[in-house]
């Protein structure tokens, strides 16, 4: 039970500016009045210091120093606890995003699902006499999360950093861990590069100061670099046996 007013989560750093401006004006007025208190027995001509109001100053003098006391005491402890409460939230909310990054990557298509839509965009592209680009992006974790539970979270915050980059007919698909395949119907090879400039510039974002991994974009574009849709799906199945992937579905 609290005995004086409640403290939100919210403002605990404007309380807790507010108790030490409370401690140390009330330190700065405790010594004050000891101050002059001792001043008449320290330069006064020596009289005997009694009475009742002498009584009466020294009782309320030791009362407010108990209550604030108190008060100090019993604010600090619930800022300590706001603290740590504050902290464990933090920690859970860093594990719910963790684990949603980790879960988005079992959201995301595999090899077989690029395989049909890469035959029916390339068929589009064909019948249209359009382009047609594929990024790959491979990714390679920092030795100290190489098997532990933080490397599904690198590697889901990295897809959420490509997937708000891309546009609405574009399609992301993960072929092996670390390893992601875009597809981009009509986009030429001049514009896919810029198109994995902009997703490079995000992947150095989510991978933060401490480096949680490394990447290479590679692009493969129809018709400057493949003709036909099986060359681009040899051009893939290249590119994540070079990284050491796992093995693609035939």
């Amino acid at each position: 039970m609290h005995i004086f007013d409640h403290i939100e989560a919210s403002k605990i750093d404007r309380r807790d500016e507010q108790l030490w401006v409370l401690a140390i004006a009330m330190i700065l007025i405790f010594s004050g009045g000891l101050g002059v208190l001792a001043y008449p027995a320290a330069f006064s001509t020596p009289a005997p210091v009694n009475g009742t109001w002498v009584r009466r100053v020294f009782v309320g003098f030791c009362v407010l120093s108990l209550l604030l006391i108190g008060y100090l005491i019993e604010r600090q402890v619930i800022i300590r606890r706001l603290r740590s409460r504050l902290m464990e939230e933090r920690t859970r909310a860093a594990r719910l995003l963790s684990q949603a990054s980790a879960d988005l990557l079992e959201t995301l298509p595999r090899f077989p699902h690029f395989q049909d839509r890469l035959a029916m965009e390339f068929r589009r592209a064909v019948s249209l006499q359009h382009t047609l680009s594929l990024l790959v992006a491979c990714l390679k974790l920092a030795a100290d999360l190489e098997g532990r539970p933080e490397a599904s979270a690198a590697f889901g915050d990295a897809a959420k950093a490509m997937v708000r980059k891309l546009r609405g007919e574009d399609s992301i698909y993960l072929f092996s861990p670390g390893i992601f395949g875009i597809l981009l119907p009509g986009v030429r090879g001049v514009d896919a590069h810029r198109v994995a400039n902009r997703l490079a510039d995000s992947l150095h974002d989510v991978s933060g100061a401490s480096n949680r991994f490394s990447f290479e974009m590679q692009v493969v574009n129809y018709p400057e670099h493949v003709a036909a849709a099986r060359e681009m799906e040899q051009a893939v199945r290249a590119v994540v046996s070079q990284v050491g992937g796992e093995e693609l579905a035939a």
